[in-house]
């Protein structure tokens, strides 16, 4: 399985979309997601590049493996 890399937020935005995650709202520069079952919310910063930690946990939030966001990536 290759290592998650920095994408940027546009991107980021994209997959979470595809995995289910519904658009929210933005306040200031942070996307907020909300996804069915999820005890938090998935916030996405407009960086051109989104540091790995902020991907993993996002992911962690939603219950994304890596196989998944891999796929869904493929597809954006």
């Amino acid at each position: 399985m290759p290592k998650i890399n920095p994408v940027d937020w546009k991107t980021l935005i994209a997959v979470f979309k595809l995995f289910g995650c519904r658009y929210k709202r933005k306040k200031g520069s942070h996307h907020i997601l909300n996804y069915e079952g999820a005890k938090r919310a998935v916030v996405i910063p407009e960086y051109s590049e989104i540091d790995v930690e902020i991907i993993k946990n996002n992911m962690r939030t939603v219950g994304m493996s890596r196989e998944e966001y891999f796929n869904l990536l493929g597809q954006v």
